[in-house]
């Protein structure tokens, strides 16, 4: 359960209010919202963090965990409390990651996005990456830009970006099998998965690069 999921509940609870009169609310099932709570739901959309936020009388950074207080930057327009632009860290908006170089290094930037700060403790680094392509339909769609925290490593089932053969990255989910490795499209009914035996994880090679940790969609 992710923190967000943890202070939807506590906030709910704070407030007083029951879980359908919080559905009732943002406009969504009952269900919904207890799915919210349980962490059965993890990737909730960025209007909806508004909209709790809006129903809770909090900051959306304080429900998405940037923030200890709940009143913090409670005025602050949806877009600044995401991206904290006053004390925020600028990443580069990437169409592509050739092999062999490094993300700073790259000159291919289609533009900038910025995350919190405090997202950059301990040494974590962050890129992003402009969506091409339908492959990862219908939870990420054409042109949107996924934050991404570098990593060398996931868990199985996580989505990331991968640099196979030396090509340009792709976007799959990773599922991880004793004998290699699956790069699963979510858009199943056009694509196919793409299956690495573990020696052609070594040899080609395949290797994760980054988790993707948000969506930024522009209406």
């Amino acid at each position: 359960m992710s923190v967000l999921n943890e202070r939807i509940r506590e906030r709910r609870n704070a407030c007083g209010k029951t879980l359908l009169e919080v559905a009732e609310t943002i406009g969504v099932k009952e269900a919904t919202i207890q799915r919210y709570e349980s962490g059965q739901i993890k990737n909730i959309k960025h209007d909806t963090i508004l909209a709790l936020s809006d129903v809770f009388n909090c900051s959306p950074a304080y429900l998405m965990g940037w923030i200890d207080s709940p009143y913090e930057d409670l005025t602050t327009p949806y877009k600044d409390s995401i991206n904290h632009t006053q004390k925020g860290v600028r990443i580069p908006v990437l169409g592509r990651i050739p092999a062999g170089i490094p993300i700073e290094a790259i000159e291919d930037v289609l533009d900038y996005e910025e995350i919190p700060a405090e997202l950059t403790a301990g040494g974590k680094e962050y890129f992003a990456l402009k969506i091409q392509g339908n492959s990862m339909f219908p939870k990420y769609l054409e042109d949107d830009v996924v934050i991404f925290q570098k990593s060398p490593d996931c868990e199985s089932g996580t989505d990331c970006a991968v640099l196979v053969n030396g090509e340009d990255a792709t976007f799959k989910k990773v599922i991880k099998q004793s004998n290699g490795v699956v790069l699963q499209p979510l858009n199943i009914t056009d694509f196919e998965p793409a299956f690495y035996s573990n020696e052609d994880v070594e040899a080609l090679p395949v290797a994760v690069i980054g988790i993707a940790i948000e969506i930024r969609r522009k209406l």
